[in-house]
């Protein structure tokens, strides 16, 4: 097998959603405890094996309907760079490898790991053809991602922060449908069958929903008590206008450009939401860890 085809199914790029395993570290004040820092990349990496397995799978069970597809028809088992036992041999090895990380761990972590790949799995092979369980069993997923966080450094991660992040995911998967919707047209059906019951302006008021959630959940957890206690700062609101302007960029790029269909190419690609991110988190860190450092 060639590299860059082995590069594409893998999905590399798609490991951008795995950095949500790091919430737990940074928010629990553990960053600059190095044992704590270690465990946080040894998740981080045996998320990332496992959801490249994931990923693989979906794409061989996938593969007929791919081929008719404007833009995944050029993943590697459709277009042919890559064949389906040999896709079947990279599951396995990434598999063998992501428990592995996963045990060194801990059981429990390597129990809330299982339920992610129990999720991914039943998503490729149930949930994605259910209205409305679809676009919940994707955010489901990133909340095990954060809850794996902290269990993988044995901290209590707040129940603001889950709810938060669940609206997010939401958000995302919610816009994925809608771009969905748009670019396949009248072959949505075919290629996705639960898009035949949404409509364009149903999807817009539910990302409104979900906005407003994630904004209010997340200033909850800014100024709660516990947080505030815990972390020795009362400052993170600060931080809201960056998540605000987030979410209004990302609704932007979603209703005027056609974008979000692929949530992590948004991310990576648009300048203005990395520019976002990156000073929300320097932000962050910066107000939870100053006095921890000076």
């Amino acid at each position: 097998m060639k590299i860059i085809p082995i590069i594409k199914i893998l999905r590399v790029y798609q490991w951008s959603k795995n950095l949500l395993v790091f919430a737990a570290v940074v928010f629990a004040g553990e960053l600059i405890d190095t044992p704590a820092l270690i465990k946080s990349i040894i998740a981080f990496l045996s998320f990332c094996f496992s959801a490249s397995s994931a990923y693989i799978l979906n794409d061989i069970i996938d593969a007929e309907k791919d081929r008719l597809h404007p833009e995944k028809s050029q993943r590697p088992i459709p277009r042919g760079d890559i064949s389906i036992p040999s896709a079947i041999i990279l599951i396995t090895i990434l598999g063998i490898c992501s428990i592995v990380l996963a045990l060194y761990l801990g059981v429990k972590f390597l129990l809330i790991l299982l339920v992610y790949v129990f999720l991914t799995v039943s998503y490729s092979l149930i949930w994605k053809g259910i209205f409305l369980l679809d676009v919940l069993a994707l955010a489901m997923g990133f909340v095990v991602r954060a809850i794996a966080g902290a269990v993988a450094i044995n901290v209590v991660f707040s129940n603001w922060l889950i709810v938060c992040t669940l609206f997010l995911a939401l958000f995302l998967g919610l816009a994925k449908r809608r771009s969905e919707l748009l670019l396949l047209k009248e072959d949505a059906e075919n290629h996705r069958s639960v898009l035949i019951y949404y409509t364009k302006e149903y999807l817009d008021q539910l990302l409104l929903i979900v906005a407003g959630g994630a904004i209010i959940t997340y200033t909850i957890y800014t100024c709660s008590p516990e947080v505030v206690k815990r972390l020795g700062t009362d400052k993170l609101y600060l931080g809201l206008p960056f998540v605000i302007y987030g979410l209004f960029r990302y609704l932007y790029l979603v209703h005027y450009k056609n974008e979000g269909s692929d949530p992590s190419k948004v991310l990576i690609s648009d300048f203005p939401i990395l520019l976002c991110v990156f000073l929300w988190i320097v932000l962050n860190i910066g107000l939870i860890y100053w006095g921890k450092l000076f």
